[in-house]
């Protein structure tokens, strides 16, 4: 078989650097808005009493595991048509869109219902206290009646992703993330003569946000490769990017889904040591997330970047890409390690002046932060994975480094060590995730090759 026509995919040739900057830099920008909706969250919800600030770090690891299930949805959605257009087939591309759009929509429609029917036993289980069950009830319910919208953005950004439109993307982001920025105070605080929800004010905010980045992302389509339209689901079997997209998206929901698993299983256990401990935990795990974006970012950049050249046949090219994009994780995550362990109460204190919630904060980033460049070569790892489609390795990969190496560390250090163990296990499992994923692409490219150059 002959190898692909020539296609309009943007990154299948030019500088592969100059494409991992220029795709990598707007998702980065993107990443840290949303990240910072959590800290933005973090700091009122804070004001509010120690009971709300525990109550968040409860619900953080719950609301980042199903937004990683909509993250599978987007990355399936992503390397579909990435590769459809490195490949030069643009009517394939086209289907493939709209129907993951539509496809996203539903997703969100199913999981939001079953958030919203499973609080009470996530959260039970997670072993969160009877008096802030309603506080998290107050929380959850709004936000599963509004998840939908987020999963309907994640469609649109994975059919924006996958052209190579970083900037679009990340103006995407930044529209839902001003929006919580203006809101969340308000709405959570009150102010002008208007009494503020609570707790709830932060979910209100944040169901308010989605519906404007809807908006924007559906104006943004509009003036790009693959623009929204929803006749040629009519005109083409649906099989075909249902399976193109459900073999990709499923593993990877799943994947992402798997890591913030393990996230609420370790809460779970810090809570046996206190409420301070949660608290602790939770705040250091909002700047944590903040100062990983750069990584984020990254991860979320090369799928196209990959995929593109990777249907284009680009083997060498996507090889480069990868080889660059490991080293800036190496070196990233071990700068933000040496600055953050060493300012770690300075940050404590930005959230709470509890001395127990600040010993805590700082106990964890002591211990946690030299995991992030191998939290970095595991997330961009999975990222190549996914754009290749070998999103089942990436799950294999997220199963093996929770329930094999972070869970286990965790379960028979907890004993010795109360708290300290848990965010040893953490590191544990960065770091096994950092050596499989090495591993893992480098199979990849020394043993596959695209599937039409095999033929």
């Amino acid at each position: 078989m002959t190898a692909p026509a020539p296609s309009s995919a943007r990154l299948v040739s030019g500088s592969i650097p100059g494409h991992l900057v220029s795709q990598t830099l707007p998702a980065v920008i993107g990443v840290a808005a949303i990240m910072s909706i959590g800290i933005v969250d973090a700091y009122f919800i804070g004001q509010l009493g120690s009971a709300p600030l525990a109550a968040i770090s409860f619900i953080f690891p719950v609301a980042v595991a199903s937004t990683s299930l909509g993250v599978g949805v987007m990355v399936g959605i992503n390397s579909v048509v990435a590769r459809a257009l490195g490949e030069g087939d643009q009517e394939k591309a086209a289907r493939r869109a709209n129907f993951g759009i539509v496809f996203a929509a539903f997703c969100g429609v199913v999981m939001g219902l079953a958030l919203w029917l499973a609080i009470d036993p996530i959260f039970t289980a997670m072993n969160a206290p009877a008096h802030l069950m309603p506080l998290i009830r107050a929380y959850m319910a709004p936000y599963a009646a509004g998840f939908p919208l987020s999963l309907a953005i994640m469609g649109f950004n994975g059919v924006l992703r996958g052209q190579g439109e970083a900037k679009r993307t990340s103006t995407v982001s930044i529209t839902y993330a001003a929006a919580n920025w203006v809101l969340n105070p308000l709405l959570i605080m009150g102010g002008f003569g208007f009494e503020g929800f609570g707790i709830a004010g932060s979910a209100y905010a944040t169901v308010i946000g989605w519906g404007i980045g809807v908006l924007t992302a559906l104006l943004l389509l509009r003036g790009t490769l693959l623009p929204l339209n929803l006749a040629l689901l009519r005109e083409c079997s649906l099989i075909d990017p249902a399976k193109a997209i459900i073999r990709v998206g499923l593993p990877a929901a799943f994947s992402n889904a798997i890591n913030p698993l393990g996230l609420s299983i370790l809460t779970a256990l810090v809570a046996l040591e206190g409420e301070a401990a949660v608290a602790g935990f939770g705040a250091a795990g909002r700047l944590q997330s903040f100062v990983i974006v750069p990584l984020l970012g990254l991860s979320g950049a090369i799928g196209a970047i990959v995929g593109q050249n990777w249907g284009a046949g680009r083997v060498d090219r996507a090889r480069e890409a990868t080889l660059y994009a490991a080293g800036f994780c190496v070196v990233w995550g071990l700068g933000v390690a040496i600055a953050i362990t060493a300012a770690g109460e300075s940050f404590a204190r930005v959230f709470s002046d509890d001395p127990r919630v600040i010993a805590e904060f700082a106990l964890y980033l002591r211990i946690a932060a030299w995991g992030y460049a191998g939290f970095g070569l595991l997330i961009v790892g999975n990222g190549i994975m996914n754009a290749v489609d070998k999103a089942s390795l990436a799950l294999l990969q997220s199963v093996a480094r929770v329930f094999l190496v972070m869970l286990p560390v965790a379960l028979v250090l907890q004993p010795g060590m109360a708290s300290a163990a848990i965010y040893t296990a953490e590191l544990a499992a960065n770091l096994f995730g950092a050596v499989s994923a090495v591993l893992l692409v480098r199979h990849i490219f020394v043993r596959q090759t695209p599937a039409w150059v095999a033929r």
